[in-house]
C-alpha cells in the first residue's frame, strides 16, 4: 500500500491522537458514561440516575428502566484502545465478537444468541437492516458520541431481530456556542496512520454544525493485509424557535479492511509459526461503501406534548472476491485453497419514524406515554458466482510459504436475486407511577413485514407477509433514590434468517418466538462515587428450524433456552483511581434441535449453540497523577466457545491485557500511547470454521497527538 493514500489531502488541517483521558477529580464524583454533547466538545458525565435513550423511548434513567442497559462514551471507547465499534461494545457486560469478513467483521453474540439476526445494530436510533448476514457501518468510532446497549429481547422497541441485544450507535451531534476544534494525529505498529478532525459550534444565533473527518490506513500484521478507511460526518442544526429544531446529517464510510480470512489448523492444531501468513489470493477484494442521510425534527408542542421525526436514506455497496477456505490435506502435506467466491451487494433503505410523547395523568396517577409509527422500504440486490466451481479443485499450497495465486473460479459472477422488503410498525410505551416508590413500565409493538423476492437466474418470484407483535411489562421499585429493584417480562421475534435476504426455501417459515423473564437491581453508593448492577434472566426461544427425522425436511420445532447472570461495577477509589468492571455467566443450550449431516440424522439437544462463551469479563483500572499524567490498564476475558452445533470443534478462550498512557503537555496539547495485547498472547477472536480461525492482533502500539483549540 502506498503511504500517501489520500491522507496528504487533509494533512494541512488535521491531526489525530488517542482521546485524552478525562482529568480525574480528587473529589467524590464518579466518571461515568456521557450524555448528549451540548455546548462544548467536552463530555458531560452521567450516572444511573441520568436520562438516556437506552432501553426506552420514554427518556428514562437506568434506575427507572426495567431492563439491563449500559453506555460507553467516546472518551471511554478511544482511551481503552478500541479501534472499532465492535471492540468497544465487547467491553460491555456479556457481549462478545464473532466478526468475520463475511459478516463485515461486525457480528456479535449476547445472552446465548448470535449474529445480526438476533443482535441488532441501530444508528442514531434507527435500524440498519442486514442483508445476507452482513453489516459494514459505522466504519470507526471517531464519529461516535456514545454507544448504548440494551441486553435481552427488545423487539417491543425495534421489531424482529433483537432477542440477544440491541446496540445503538449514537453519532456526534451539532453543538451550540463557541466553535471548538479537535485535531488528532496518530502513528503505530505496521505503519498504522490516523488523521482526524472534530469541529463544531454555532454559525449564527440559530444555526450550529458538527463536522467530523477521519482517515486510517495500515499495512497489517498479517502478510498482504493492507487496509484503509475514510469516515465523514457532517450535520447542521437549525433552531427555528426555542421549541422547534431541525437537524440534517450525512454520514459516510469507505472501508477496505484487511483481507484476512483466518489461519488454518494443521492436523487439528494451531501452529504459531503460521500466525502472520496470508492464504488469500493476490487480486482479492473487500470493499464497503455506506452512506446514511437523515433529517431529524424535534418539536416541544407545549409543556406536556412533544413530537419527533426522523426521515432517513441508507445506501450500501459491498464487494468481495476471495479464496475463503483453506483445509489441510494430510496425504499431500499441503493446504487445499478453495471457495473462490465473488459477491456484490447493492442495498438501499428509506424510512421514517414518527413519535409523540405525552405527560399526563392516568386514573389520577402521574404517567408518560410515547406512541409512534415507523416505515421502511429496503431493496437488496445480490450478484455472485454462486453456485461456484473452483477452476482448479486442487489448488494446493505450502502452509509455511503460501503462493498468493489469483482468482480462478469456473463460475461467472452474475445477477442472482433482487428483493424488496417493506415494514410498517405501530408502537407505544407507558410509564405510570403507581405509588411514590413503585412504577409500571409497559410497551407494545405491532409489525407488518412484506417480502418480495425475484430470482434473477430463473425468473421465478416469491413473496410473503410476516406479521409480528411483541410486548413488555416491568415493575421498578425505588427502595431509595439511589437503589432500584426491577422485574420484567418481555417477548421478542427473530426471522429464520435476515428478512431482506431470505432464500426461497425459507421465506415460507414463520418468525421465531422468544420469551424472557428478568430480575435485577441497580444502585449508586458512596455519595455517587460508585454504582453497581446485577441482573438474572431466563430466555426461551421457540420455532427454530430443525430437520424432520423421517423426511429430513426443515420444520419449525426446535427450541433453545438461555439462563444467565450479569454484573457491573463503576467505582471512584479516591486519589484519582477509577475502576470499571463487569462479568457475565450464561448457560445456553438446545432443548430440541435435530440436524441432518451428510444425510444422517443428528440429535443436538443439550448442546451449546456455536459462538457462545459461558463466561466473559472486562476490567479497566485507571490512575491520574496530578493534572498532567494518567494511565490505565484493562483486561478482557472470553471463555472457550464451540465452532459448530455438534460441539465437536471448540475455540480456546483467551485473556488479553491492554494499556494506555496520557500526558497533558500543554492545556491544548496532549500526547497518548496505546498498548494492545501487552503480553503478546496468541488468541482466537472468531472461527471462520472448525478448521480455520481468525487470530487476534499481536502486541502493538499506537502513539497519538491531540490538539484542541
Amino acid at each position: 500500500m502506498s503511504r500517501h493514500f489520500t491522507l496528504h489531502t487533509l494533512a494541512a488541517c488535521m491531526a489525530v491522537s488517542l482521546p485524552s483521558l478525562a482529568e480525574t477529580s480528587t473529589g467524590g464524583v464518579l466518571a461515568l458514561p456521557a450524555t448528549a454533547v451540548t455546548d462544548t466538545l467536552e463530555e458531560p458525565r452521567i450516572d444511573l440516575g441520568t436520562p438516556t435513550q437506552a432501553g426506552s423511548r420514554l427518556n428514562l434513567s437506568a434506575l427507572d428502566t426495567p431492563a439491563s442497559t449500559s453506555s460507553l462514551t467516546a472518551e471511554q471507547i478511544l482511551q481503552r484502545a478500541n479501534r472499532t465499534v465492535q471492540d468497544a461494545v465487547t467491553r460491555a457486560p456479556g457481549i462478545t465478537s464473532i466478526g468475520t469478513p463475511g459478516n463485515g467483521n461486525t457480528a456479535l453474540s449476547a445472552r446465548g444468541f448470535s449474529g445480526h439476526s438476533s443482535v441488532m445494530t441501530l444508528f442514531d436510533g434507527s435500524r440498519l437492516y442486514t442483508g445476507a448476514g452482513t453489516q459494514s457501518f459505522p466504519v470507526d468510532p471517531w464519529m461516535v458520541e456514545r454507544i448504548e446497549v440494551i441486553r435481552g429481547p427488545a423487539s417491543v422497541l425495534y421489531g424482529e431481530g433483537a432477542t440477544g441485544a440491541v446496540i445503538n450507535v449514537i453519532p456526534k451531534k451539532p453543538l451550540a456556542g463557541e466553535v471548538r476544534n479537535h485535531l488528532r494525529l496518530g502513528y503505530g505498529s505496521w505503519d498504522r496512520q490516523q488523521m482526524g478532525l472534530d469541529s463544531g459550534g454555532s454559525l449564527s444565533e440559530r444555526l450550529s454544525y458538527r463536522l467530523i473527518l477521519n482517515q486510517q490506513q495500515g499495512n497489517g500484521w498479517v502478510d498482504r493485509t493492507d487496509s484503509r478507511s475514510l469516515a465523514v460526518n457532517a450535520a447542521l442544526r437549525f433552531d427555528a424557535s426555542d421549541d422547534l429544531s431541525f437537524t440534517l446529517a450525512h454520514d459516510r464510510g469507505d472501508d477496505q479492511p484487511a483481507n484476512y480470512f483466518g489461519t488454518p489448523l494443521i492436523d487439528g492444531r494451531l501452529h504459531g509459526s503460521l500466525r502472520d501468513k496470508n492464504y488469500n489470493i493476490r487480486n482479492d477484494v473487500q470493499r464497503y461503501h455506506d452512506e446514511w442521510t437523515r433529517l431529524n425534527t424535534d418539536w416541544a408542542i407545549n409543556d406536556s406534548v412533544s413530537a419527533s421525526n426522523q426521515l432517513y436514506y441508507v445506501k450500501s455497496r459491498r464487494h468481495w472476491r476471495n479464496a475463503e477456505d483453506y483445509r489441510w490435506d494430510p496425504d499431500r502435506d499441503l493446504l487445499a485453497r478453495q471457495s473462490y467466491l465473488e459477491i456484490r451487494h447493492n442495498q438501499e433503505q428509506i424510512g421514517d419514524r414518527q413519535s409523540l410523547s405525552f405527560d399526563h395523568s392516568l386514573f389520577g396517577l402521574t404517567s408518560k406515554t410515547v406512541v409512534g409509527a415507523e416505515y421502511n422500504r429496503i431493496r437488496f440486490n445480490v450478484d455472485s458466482n454462486s453456485p461456484y466451481d473452483d477452476l482448479q479443485p486442487g489448488d494446493f499450497i505450502d502452509p509455511w510459504s503460501p503462493a498468493p495465486g489469483r482468482f480462478q473460479s469456473a463460475s461467472a459472477t452474475r445477477p442472482q436475486t433482487l428483493s424488496t422488503t417493506r415494514t410498517f410498525a405501530l408502537f407505544a410505551e407507558n410509564r405510570t407511577q403507581l405509588s411514590e416508590r413503585l412504577s409500571l413500565v409497559t410497551g407494545i409493538r405491532r409489525d407488518q413485514n412484506h417480502i418480495e423476492r425475484d430470482n434473477l437466474v430463473d425468473d421465478s418470484r416469491v413473496d410473503r407477509s410476516l406479521n409480528g407483535g411483541n410486548w413488555r411489562a416491568g415493575l421498578v421499585f425505588a427502595v431509595s433514590d439511589d437503589l432500584s429493584l426491577y422485574g420484567q417480562y418481555s417477548t421478542s421475534e427473530d426471522g429464520v434468517g435476515d428478512l431482506v435476504s431470505l432464500s426461497a426455501s425459507r421465506i415460507g417459515y414463520d418468525l421465531t418466538e422468544s420469551r424472557q423473564t428478568e430480575l435485577g437491581l441497580k444502585q449508586r453508593f458512596w455519595e455517587g462515587r460508585g454504582e453497581w448492577t446485577l441482573a438474572a434472566y431466563h430466555i426461551v426461544k421457540k420455532k427454530l428450524l430443525v430437520d424432520d427425522p423421517l423426511t429430513h425436511d426443515k420444520q419449525q420445532a426446535g427450541q433453545q433456552r438461555s439462563d444467565g447472570l450479569e454484573a457491573s461495577l463503576e467505582l471512584d477509589l479516591g486519589q484519582q483511581w477509577q475502576l470499571s468492571a463487569n462479568a457475565a455467566v450464561v448457560r445456553a443450550r438446545y432443548d430440541d434441535f435435530d440436524e441432518s449431516v451428510d444425510g444422517v440424522f443428528q440429535d443436538r439437544a443439550g448442546n451449546r449453540p456455536a459462538n457462545v462463551p459461558r463466561r466473559t469479563a472486562n476490567l479497566w483500572l485507571s490512575k491520574g497523577f496530578g493534572e498532567r499524567v494518567d494511565a490505565g490498564v484493562g483486561l478482557r476475558y472470553v471463555d472457550q466457545r464451540y465452532a459448530d452445533t455438534a460441539n465437536l470443534a471448540s475455540v480456546p478462550g483467551y485473556t488479553v491485557v491492554d494499556a494506555n498512557l496520557g500526558w497533558q503537555v500543554l492545556p491544548e496539547v496532549r500526547l497518548g500511547l496505546q498498548l494492545n495485547n501487552l503480553f503478546d498472547r496468541q488468541y482466537v477472536v472468531a472461527a471462520h470454521s472448525g478448521e480455520q480461525w481468525l487470530l487476534g492482533t499481536p502486541r502493538s502500539y499506537f502513539a497519538t497527538l491531540d490538539y484542541r483549540f
